[in-house]
């Protein structure tokens, strides 16, 4: 028998002194729980939105690729992405069958201010419209709105119109599944605390179950950036959010102005924002919370090269976010959604091959030359995951080049037991 030095009591000791960090780890850092994300959120008046508002910026999409460079495989080419026919083919199918992955209804800065009455009926109508696109089949997989902040100025307009909405669509059948709340110009971790009371305060009244409603948090000032006693608050805030945050949101230009960074220099690559969005990812680390870069109010929009030239760069903007493992950012216009799945479907397929290569070799403990951990496993995995997930590779590929099954795939990047032996081929 082996012999051992650190007895039983001494072993039982240290489990009871770390229990607590135990629970507390368990508790704060959960890590994914699967949810899958969006590639983009769009966003749009609240007031324009309508049940058909996904297929018209789908067909308007592929009419800008038509009418600026002769269709999307001509995009592709132009802003120097390879394997330019099969991106194409790939990207007009998901804008022909799901345009949008994400929009959000916005009461906020693309709304302003129109008064008690006009915000009312605009709510009500969101609700029924929101309702209408969910029961046709023809809603985004999430959608939700922006409401205003919490300031003292606006706070009341905003859960006024949070209630109106929930109540609204209430009253057309239950909930969206992919129902999503933004809360924006979060400045304190109170103000966090604050929209979790309203969570429940409205769960309690329209008979919801606990927890059913969830919120992301845009990060548009520096205070929650860095606070006042030097820490970082919106590190904070996820955790006083009380398993609700689902999300954080980087909003380029708010950020920007309240740096005093001036207009032609605001962008989603200035060096203010890349700190600001380190410091969310850091922050967002192993507790399941998302993360999403913001926008580029350089539109597509007017002759075709000012057309070409806006696509040139939010194409290189998405794959920069893209590389730096921000997964997710805003579209505010129809042909963004061409740059939008061009770039993010060439980003995974460039890197799909070795990933898949990679965890073929690992699942089978084939030697190849690359000692990869489990926590690498998990990585390639993820990276495979999300390319599958938003249409950027197919089930098949995954399964002759990988050598899984989607299902197993997916137990590999969340960390789960999984009967490989039986799901291996070759």
């Amino acid at each position: 028998m082996t012999r051992r030095s650190l007895p039983d009591d001494a072993l039982a000791d240290i489990d009871r002194l770390l229990a607590p960090t135990d629970s507390e780890l368990a508790r704060r850092y959960p890590g994914d729980d699967g949810r899958r994300q969006p590639v983009h959120t769009v966003y749009l008046p609240a007031d324009r939105f309508t049940p058909a508002t996904s297929h018209e910026w789908g067909a308007a999409a592929l009419h800008a690729a038509a009418e600026a460079a002769d269709g999307v495989t001509h995009v592709a080419e132009a802003v120097g992405l390879q394997d330019a026919d099969a991106l194409a083919e790939l990207v007009r199918r998901k804008i022909t069958t799901e345009p949008i992955e994400d929009i959000r209804l916005d009461f906020e800065d693309g709304y302003g201010d129109r008064g008690d009455e006009a915000e009312d009926a605009d709510a009500a109508r969101a609700a029924s419209a929101v309702s209408e696109a969910v029961r046709s089949g023809g809603a985004a997989p999430f959608i939700g709105i922006r409401f205003k902040c919490l300031e003292a100025a606006t706070r009341s307009r905003g859960l006024r119109t949070l209630d109106l909405f929930l109540t609204g669509l209430l009253e057309h059948g239950p909930l969206p599944d992919g129902l999503t709340l933004t809360l924006p110009k979060v400045t304190t971790v109170s103000q966090v605390e604050a929209m979790v009371e309203a969570c429940r305060s409205l769960e309690q009244a329209l008979g919801l179950d606990e927890r059913r409603l969830r919120f992301e948090v845009q990060v548009e000032t520096p205070q929650v950036i860095l606070g006042a006693d030097g820490s970082a608050p919106v590190a904070r805030l996820i955790h006083a959010g009380d398993g609700r945050v689902s999300s954080l949101h980087y909003g380029t230009y708010d950020y920007s102005a309240s740096l005093g960074i001036a207009a032609q220099y605001q962008s989603m690559e200035h060096p203010a924002a890349d700190h600001a969005k380190n410091v969310m990812q850091l922050a967002v680390a192993g507790t399941g919370v998302h993360l999403s870069d913001g926008s580029t109010n350089i539109l597509p929009v007017g002759s075709p090269t000012r057309v070409m030239d806006a696509w040139h760069l939010h194409a290189r903007l998405v794959r920069r976010h893209l590389e730096r493992g921000v997964y997710q950012g805003w579209d505010l216009h129809p042909a963004q959604l061409i740059t939008r799945y061009l770039a993010t479907y060439a980003f995974y397929r460039a890197g799909f091959d070795a990933a898949a290569v990679r965890l073929h070799n690992y699942v089978n403990e084939v030697e190849s030359g690359i000692l990869d951990e489990p926590a690498t496993a998990r990585a390639l995995a993820s990276f495979i995951r999300r390319g599958l997930t938003c249409g950027a590779v197919t089930a098949d590929e995954v399964r002759t080049s990988a050598g899984v099954t989607p299902e197993a795939l997916s137990a590999i990047a969340l960390n789960r037991p999984t009967p490989l032996q039986e799901e291996n081929h070759g």
